[in-house]
């Protein structure tokens, strides 16, 4: 090996294991921090209380600590400057020699947050200072143990100009505030919690102000604060009554109550992230936060009902209690997505958003456990910790839980939350923890449920059944098996909960259960049962597994019809639709002619006739409705037809030209032999145009632009669009961006006009231009990529802005398959082009956009061969993050 390879290696960044885990053997229990905030820079003086920490074993009396793109000024213990030879500074650490057990420090660092593109640290938006402290950014402020299990007490003094910066915020409580000479002035934060230093936060700028109040259950006051940009504090209002509601309802499931005197948050334009959970000061990307009717759709509501809620519940699962080191991440995120998922439920339709949370988890997290960047919900080794926030992390955790709830029970799961709260408040723990916590309030031995957290890879769940009539005996034969990832090649069985019900022939559950398969197989039988049933299957989706069972066409129609289980009832009709699509597929593939089967077309018409709606006809499940209210959102799902995305992984090859022609195929001739049924909903959905929030009107809007959607696929229909489009623009964003994303998928003046109309209108609204961005980018039109290009040159677009990345880049890769995958290869060399402009800018969102390229192994050989090109050289590039370094190996090896 010669020198220069050797030289090579030792530039790759470095692997954190998990079984290398030790305690710090110096823990900090006072933090005091000044920022001295200037134009061109910040002046940063940390001073510090530090003791030895017993439980370390480590034999070294060396402090160290991490630091990144720091100027280093001063170094003081007790009050002595250190001289050069008492300390030694790394690229990323600063380690300072034979410590004693107990001692102040003083670190005195000038950080520059104005060129801090990164958006980790300290930094600016819209001149505005905020900080972005997780997983590892506070080491970019101050030199510092970066690491979750280093929790301590923070008083903080911010001094700025008073006028271009009157609002100076931190966690906590303020507790003084005052004029400086010069014309500045300083605010004084004191958090009376102990928190790790990734939960820190400093805001400075100049912001309207949302004020409310919240009285507790134990009658307290608590100031609720929203900062935002000026002009914009009635668009917080939504976010504010969120807020509210969340705040309700994690006292009444789960008896938590807010613990500060102020909750504040804070939106800005320029996040990595949704938001992030700063003890007392949230900051949250803006689009998040900001809402109207004219501006946002009502997914656009609900997703900021989500996200405010989502932070907020962190204050107990992730502040209060956090993790010990960043393996443990689901501990707090997938617990809290958990949390956030289930008040979304309550607050809207459990069905409708189980069928939501389900379809994300199958379009990305089922990819992920497939593909070469397959890891366990808690990993066991990372080279850049910002690479493992993801939906395996997230959206697989918080499946974890909803499992353990099933098998435990609701009750038996607040025990364990209550026990988990109690034991660990103000501690940084693990998910053995949080188990055993579980397990001594159930008396339940979770051990072979744990390898849900150590074990990748989506379990295969096939089922067969027997019926013997003479016996009244129905059985059940379920297998599992879960298929090798990366690095484990066997696997071991899980505990799974199969939640079943038995229907006869005319709709009733015979039998309802919880199945609980722990073997690769078992059999199940129930007796007494008078006639051969029809199997619901994991209901409401009981555990994240892919499932198999021969069902009839015909059983998957009856059980559109009957299942009272809202999610399996939308289920039975995807795979009946999912099955024709397949079919179609393989018609295509042998160049025959394309045609809908006269079930599919009759199912569909079934579901558009107004009897449909009526819950008393037992066909929408009563108990997806509300008080009585039928669940057009429900229905609205249930008329929708797979994603290709979906469609594709169900094959063993992605044929993208295949599934998109056969998909549009669909839809055009359901909409050709439906056309007057469709319109006839259409119009009786558009009777009521109120702008409320709730169930009805939501599923009425949705069930209305469901319907257009598909006249949009007729010519003579497009005046509709249009008229739809123009009479809802600047009043209704759900119905104009709807009608909007039909037009922008047919050339011709339609699209041109409605696309200038919507920039003129909404020009200055930069979250509004987003959406004309995304619309844009997945427009599935021939010359959709050079559009795409042209658009990232249009002043509108700014690669620095993550929000802006996201709605062009990430929706081109992610949502239109057509122009990205294109035979010649152009929509790969362009997303390379792109991550490797990110890469010198932001390297978080660098990785994330490479990740379409990540799955070439899906595809035919000449994509594949294209794709991979792409990734090599990324692989080959001199300068790589250790973000897209850690995604690019791992996806070629």
């Amino acid at each position: 090996m010669t020198l220069h390879n050797e030289q090579e290696i030792m530039q790759q960044p470095q692997t954190t294991y998990l079984h290398d885990y030790a305690p710090p053997v110096f823990l900090i229990d006072e933090v005091h921090l000044t920022f001295d905030l200037h134009e061109d820079h910040a002046q940063v003086k940390s001073h510090m209380r530090v003791r030895h920490n017993r439980m370390s074993d480590s034999k070294s009396r060396d402090l160290l600590l991490n630091g990144d793109e720091l100027e280093l000024v001063s170094i003081r213990v007790d009050g002595k400057e250190l001289t050069e030879n008492q300390y030694s500074v790394g690229d990323n650490t600063l380690c300072i020699f034979d410590m004693p057990d107990t001692f102040a420090l003083d670190i005195e660092t000038r950080i520059f947050p104005q060129k801090n593109t990164a958006l980790s640290g300290l930094y600016r938006s819209n001149n505005k200072f905020c900080t972005q402290c997780e997983a590892e950014g506070f080491r970019r402020i101050t030199y510092f143990p970066d690491r979750p299990d280093v929790l301590a007490r923070y008083t903080v003094t911010i001094n700025a100009d008073k006028k271009l910066y009157p609002c100076l915020l931190s966690n906590g409580n303020m507790i003084d505030v005052g004029d400086l000479e010069n014309g500045r002035h300083f605010a004084k934060w004191e958090d009376p919690f102990n928190k790790p230093c990734y939960l820190f936060a400093l805001v400075a700028g100049d912001f309207d102000v949302l004020e409310d109040s919240f009285t507790t259950q134990s009658d307290r006051q608590v100031a609720l604060k929203f900062y935002v940009e000026k002009g914009q504090a009635d668009m917080a209002k939504h976010a504010m009554f969120s807020l509210k509601q969340a705040m309700r309802w994690d006292e009444i499931n789960y008896g938590r109550e807010y613990d500060l005197d102020i909750y504040m948050i804070v939106a800005v334009s320029d996040f990595n992230m949704g938001a992030m959970e700063n003890k007392g000061l949230n900051v949250f990307n803006s689009k998040y936060v900001l809402a109207n009717p004219q501006t946002a759709s009502d997914r656009d509501y609900m997703h900021i009902s989500s996200v405010i809620a989502h932070e907020y519940f962190h204050n107990w699962t992730g502040n209060r209690v956090t993790c010990r080191d960043w393996f443990q991440l689901s501990l707090k995120e997938g617990l809290t997505i958990f949390r956030d998922q289930s008040f979304s439920q309550d607050l809207l339709s459990r069905g409708v958003m189980r069928i939501h949370d389900v379809n994300m988890l199958r379009e990305r997290q089922f990819p992920e456990d497939e593909g070469p960047l397959a890891h366990p919900v808690r990993p066991t080794s990372y080279v850049e910790i910002n690479n493992f926030y993801t939906v395996t992390i997230y959206e697989k955790g918080a499946e974890v839980l909803r499992m353990m709830q099933t098998l435990l029970g609701k009750d038996v799961f607040r025990k364990g939350m209550d026990l988990y709260f109690a034991q660990h408040d103000g501690q940084a723990v693990t998910i053995e923890d949080f188990v055993r916590n579980m397990e001594d309030v159930s008396g339940v031995d979770l051990t072979q449920f744990k390898l849900w957290y150590s074990q990748a890879g989506t379990p295969l769940v096939t089922v067969r059944d027997n019926y013997d009539a003479a016996a009244k005996r129905y059985t059940l034969t379920i297998t599992q098996y879960t298929p090798p990832t990366p690095g484990h090649a066997e696997k071991l069985p899980l505990h799974i909960p199969v939640s079943v019900a038995l229907l006869d022939e005319n709709g009733k559950e015979m039998h309802t259960s919880v199945l609980h398969l722990t073997e690769p197989e078992q059999t199940f039988e129930f007796n007494n049962i008078a006639s051969k049933p029809v199997p619901s299957l994991l209901r409401h989706f009981s555990a994240p597994v892919k499932l198999q069972y021969d069902y009839k066409d015909e059983d998957l129609l009856f059980l559109s019809r009957h299942d009272q289980d809202a999610f399996n009832n939308w289920e039975a009709g995807q795979k009946y639709i999912l099955r024709v699509l397949l079919q179609l597929i393989k018609d295509y593939q042998q160049r025959l002619t394309l045609k809908l089967p006269a079930e599919l077309v009759e199912m569909f018409r079934h579901m558009l006739d107004p009897g449909f709606r009526r819950n008393d006809t037992g066909v929408v499940p009563a108990k997806a409705g509300i008080q009585g209210i039928p669940d057009y959102f429900l229905l609205a799902e249930k008329l929708s037809v797979p994603t290709e995305n979906y469609i594709g992984e169900q094959m063993d090859v992605v044929d993208v030209d295949a599934i998109h022609a056969t998909r549009e195929f669909m839809l055009s001739d359901l909409a050709r032999q439906l056309e007057s049924s469709f319109l006839s909903l259409y119009q009786r959905c558009s009777q009521d145009n109120k702008q409320q929030f709730d169930i009805k009107t939501i599923g009425q809007r949705q069930l209305k632009n469901t319907c257009l959607s598909y006249l949009g696929y007729l010519p003579q229909q497009h005046e509709l669009v249009a008229k739809q489009f123009h009479n809802a623009l600047g009043s209704n964003m759900t119905d104009a961006q709807a009608a909007l994303a039909i037009l922008a998928n047919i050339p011709g003046q339609h699209r041109e006009t409605a696309l200038q109309a919507f920039y003129d209108k909404w020009h200055a609204d930069a979250l509004v231009v987003d959406k004309w961005l995304a619309i844009q980018a997945a427009a599935q039109l021939p010359d959709a990529l050079d559009k795409v290009k042209a658009l990232a040159k249009h002043k509108a677009f700014d690669i620095k802005n993550p929000n802006k990345v996201y709605a062009l880049i990430g929706t081109l890769g992610a949502r239109n398959a057509s122009a990205f995958h294109a035979k010649n290869g152009e929509g790969y060399v362009y997303l390379r082009e792109i991550v490797q402009q990110l890469d010198t800018l932001n390297p978080q969102i660098a990785a994330r956009m490479v990740n379409p390229l990540t799955t070439w192994r899906r595809y035919d050989k000449d994509r594949q061969t294209l794709m991979r090109a792409q990734l090599e050289i990324l692989q080959k590039s001199s300068k790589l993050s250790p973000d897209l370094y850690e995604m690019v190996t791992k996806s070629l090896g």
